[in-house]
């Protein structure tokens, strides 16, 4: 059956940044049925020109009248700018997947992770007037950090693990543009033998890895731990035990990499839970293949684990060492979510 006209045309919001610029490239990259996408952002970056599809386009500033007669709205940018909008797209009957978390708390928003339908069950599509695609419906695509402590966790659920535990390592770009300046700035002026700049972090970044920000940051580290922690509650929603999570800064630029460990209660089939990572959405590389690092899931849709190392001390307890796109992971997540309510 052919797809509605209005499910093909979508918005971008927050297309300046770095976030809504991957999905932009992901949307032509994956062949998503997109007949038209618009670019909005907040007012300082309306009238930026870039592109879409290889044809010249320009970012512009959300009215009253943006999200009429779109299928989908990504939100992409700013916690902030969602807040301002995010509403405003639902009540116009568009289908709002929000990508920045601001929006979980909204009435009957469903957050989602299309590959886990087959280990959990997917939330209840709901439209307007018996439609099976919903309008003005509210979906969240979890952050990178949350899918994969989620895809963990339903991938060894079934050996009944005793303990899970998960160490992230977040990238400068988690922080937006500014972020990635300042450590690339911070880099230089160090080699340089030059003070760095802190505007961001209020800290040093650069060689350094760390537990806290400064106290002048504009956002807490624990607080961004915290954040990561409650999408995980949400999405398991006490299905599947929740994980013990830590988070540091890492001096890298992409990519969040990972440490986890699980113990169970007795020996685990090897070939049954690289299985179950691979059901989970994971990719186990070979053994002649790159094992799994910040440049070698540059730009990959999923996330890549080991198949798990038998730890020396702790009887039944592996260790996993894995990697994920900041950015890609969970716009690949968005558009996914998006092909299962056209599909429906």
């Amino acid at each position: 059956m052919p797809l509605p006209e209005e499910s093909l045309r979508v918005a971008i919001a927050g297309a300046a940044s770095l976030r809504g610029q991957d999905l932009k490239i992901w949307m032509e990259e994956s062949g998503f049925p997109a007949g038209e996408v618009r670019l909005f952002d907040e007012e300082p970056l309306a009238g930026t020109l870039t592109g879409v599809a290889g044809e010249a386009a320009v970012i512009q500033a959300i009215d009253e009248d943006s999200f009429r007669g779109l299928g989908f709205v990504f939100f992409a940018g700013s916690r902030a700018f969602a807040k301002l909008h995010g509403k405003a797209a639902a009540r116009a009957d568009t289908t709002v997947i929000d990508l920045t978390g601001e929006l979980a708390g909204a009435p009957g928003a469903r957050m989602w992770i299309p590959r886990l339908d087959s280990i959990q069950a997917p939330p209840q599509l709901v439209g307007n007037s018996g439609s099976s695609v919903p309008a003005g419906a509210i979906y969240v695509a979890p952050s990178a950090p949350a899918i994969v402590a989620c895809s963990f966790c339903c991938a060894v659920a079934q050996f009944k693990p005793s303990r899970v535990a998960i160490v992230f390592f977040q990238p400068a770009s988690e922080r937006g543009k500014e972020g990635v300046e300042e450590l690339s700035a911070q880099t230089i002026k160090l080699l340089s033998l030059q003070a760095i700049p802190q505007e961001v972090f209020d800290c040093q970044v650069a060689f350094n890895m760390l537990d806290r920000w400064g106290p002048d940051s504009a956002e807490r580290l624990a607080d961004v731990r915290a954040g990561i922690a409650e999408e995980v509650r949400r999405y398991l929603n006490g299905r599947v035990p929740v994980p013990a999570m830590s988070l540091v800064q890492a001096p890298v630029f992409y990519g969040h990499a990972f440490s986890a460990f699980a113990e169970f209660a007795g020996p685990v089939d090897a070939a049954g839970l690289a299985a179950g990572l691979e059901a989970a959405g994971f990719h186990i590389p070979g053994i002649e293949d790159p094992g799994p690092s910040n440049i070698a899931v540059a730009g990959e849709p999923k996330a890549m684990i080991t198949a798990g190392a038998q730890d020396a001390s702790v009887p039944h307890g592996y260790w996993f060492w894995g990697a994920a796109d900041n950015y890609r992971l969970p716009v690949s997540n968005a558009t996914q979510i998006a092909e299962k309510i056209l599909a429906s």
